[in-house]
């Protein structure tokens, strides 16, 4: 297809601006979203996935297994569904038992596997599984709505619209394991293969077959209840559907932990942005595509809801901006010179946050031969970033250090409002945790999730040392190794560092949960606190049955009414 190039990539942003905690925490899915990379890939190849088995009772207890077909490998979710006790049901960390268990695994699983992992993966943590398992995962239902679907498709009746959205899906999971966790296969293992060497496409899958499941299962049970009468959901109904999730504080130190990753996925973000910004002029077809992804945006954002009073305000920002965007959009010259470079900086000047972030995702929608490609920068191999350049001279890390920090040497590190959290690990589940520093007798077991405070105690460690090099520094400083490091990657990776204060009174966790989940492709983001929040995954996806005649990659934004 041909498309008007950029005459020269347009000025990226800089990481001072795009790395502050409140804007990370406005982030909202894109093309290069972990789950529409997935399902591009699927269509484009010619995925397959086949109903191997579902051996599940009235109750809905029993097994299934769902295998993917790619064009060199199988892969197969294994499904362990449970009849819980209502007391039982909870998504905390701590929980024991859940409705619903999950393992993909690599290939095709024999009768001998199936019946190992019957044994380990109802127990999650508290079980095993092999190298032959990419991930773990589990999930609960929304018991009102599954009750309700099960009882109207028994009767021979489709849900209530409503119900639906309101909640949006029929079970969520409450942890997606991958990457080596309770004896899983490492990211290694599986990263050279084309399917999965995007970021999170082993757990993207596992979602996506998860899915398939639930909707399979929610019919089944209204079959078995009522064999006469039942009928299947009607099929944009069951699109409507998607996976929830519930995210808390175990995901939000992963940004902290992963800075050259971070950065791939940022800098892949921001070229795309820059990419489309830097485009001479905009032919009718991308203009026309615009404006109606715009307008669906607008349809999004009036359905999404939630309660919390963070996302209430953040809703409000973003109808806002998104009715300012449209009414500018009537007037706006999209035929004349750098059209969206144009539009960008009037939306700079005019909307919050929350409907910047929102236009950057827009803007690449109409452009997916500028954007796609990008997917395949998002990997890191993270090992190459971690050596200590001790070569370079104490004053060269310390110019690095005020250059990218600087905003954390404005800080009063003495003030308790600036050092109030702490992170540990909790020794009961080894998930990262956030508490009180001055409340809680837990500054022994910190983290060293602060960079800004260390970067801080790094500089005056420097201001008192007379030697000539890092190696000379870290020898003498080994307390300060880590820090230095950061600030190395941070000096060749510039989106790698969150300029923020990390355990100041002020943090929202809840913005580094944002920003991940977003990557991920998630939406509806509806916080329940400052650290943790439900999402919905896959909502308006084609089913594995639709992808081949379907349009795998536009289903985020609802679709207009004909006219």
């Amino acid at each position: 297809m041909q498309i008007d190039m950029p005459a020269a990539i347009a000025a990226m942003r800089q990481p001072d601006q795009v790395m502050r905690l409140d804007r990370l925490g406005s982030f909202h899915q894109t093309r290069l979203s972990f789950m529409r990379i997935l399902l591009r890939r699927m269509k484009d190849e010619g995925w397959r996935v086949e109903r191997r088995q579902f051996d599940i009772d009235a109750r809905g207890t029993g097994t299934a297994v769902y295998t993917a077909h790619g064009p060199q490998r199988s892969y197969s979710l294994i499904a362990f569904a449970n009849d819980l006790d209502p007391e039982k049901r909870s998504d905390r960390v701590i929980a024991t038992e859940w409705d619903a268990t999950f393992t993909l695994f690599d290939g095709i699983p024999a009768e001998d596997d199936i019946t190992r992992l019957r044994a380990n993966v109802p127990r999650q943590e508290a079980g095993r599984i092999s190298q032959s398992e990419l991930s773990l995962s589990r999930a609960n239902r929304s018991v009102r709505l599954w009750d309700h679907v099960v009882a109207a498709l028994a009767a021979g009746d489709q849900p209530d619209p409503g119900m639906i959205e309101d909640v949006g899906y029929l079970m969520r999971t409450t942890a997606v394991y991958g990457s080596g966790k309770f004896g899983a296969a490492d990211r290694e293992a599986t990263s050279s293969r084309p399917e999965f060497q995007a970021p999170y496409q082993v757990e993207m899958l596992s979602v996506y077959l998860t899915r398939a499941f639930v909707m399979d299962l929610v019919e089944d049970m209204a079959r078995q209840r009522a064999p006469a009468t039942a009928v299947p959901l009607e099929a944009g109904l069951r699109r409507s559907f998607g996976i929830g999730n519930s995210t808390g504080l175990g995901m939000a130190p992963y940004l902290l932990n992963h800075p050259a990753l971070l950065h791939s996925w940022i800098a892949a973000r921001e070229t795309a942005l820059s990419r489309v910004r830097g485009l001479p002029v905009a032919q009718a077809r991308h203009i026309d595509a615009f404006r109606q992804i715009v307008a669906r945006a607008i349809l999004h954002a009036e359905g999404w809801r939630s309660s919390h009073p963070i996302q209430i305000a953040k809703l409000a920002d973003l109808r806002a901006d998104l009715a300012q965007l449209s009414a500018h959009l009537q007037d706006a010259d999209l035929t004349g010179a750098c059209p969206w470079d144009r539009l960008w900086l009037w939306a700079v000047d005019a909307l919050t946050l929350e409907g910047q972030e929102q236009l950057v995702s827009l803007l690449m929608e109409p452009y997916p031969e500028l954007v796609d490609e990008l997917a395949d920068t998002m990997a890191c191999d993270e090992d190459c970033h971690w050596r200590i350049a001790g070569d370079m001279t104490c004053a060269r890390l310390r110019d690095v250090v005020q250059s990218i920090y600087g905003w954390a040497l404005d800080i009063d590190w003495t003030a308790p409002s600036a050092n109030a959290r702490v992170w540990y690990v909790s020794e009961a589940k080894l998930e990262p945790r956030l508490g009180e520093r001055y409340l809680e007798p837990i500054e022994p077991y910190e983290q060293p999730l602060s960079p800004g405070r260390d970067a801080a105690r790094l500089i005056a460690a420097l201001d008192c040392f007379d030697g000539d090099t890092v190696a000379d520094f870290v020898l003498a400083h080994p307390e300060h190794r880590h820090i230095v490091r950061r600030v190395q990657i941070a000096a060749r990776l510039p989106y790698a560092e969150i300029r923020g204060n990390t355990i100041g009174e002020g943090l929202l966790p809840i913005d580094m949960l944002r920003a991940k989940l977003s990557f991920f492709g998630a939406c509806r983001f509806d916080p329940r606190s400052d650290r943790w929040v439900r999402i919905t995954m896959f909502q308006n996806a084609p089913y594995p049955d639709e992808l081949a005649g379907g349009d795998a990659d536009d289903w985020t934004y609802p679709p207009l009414e004909a006219s």
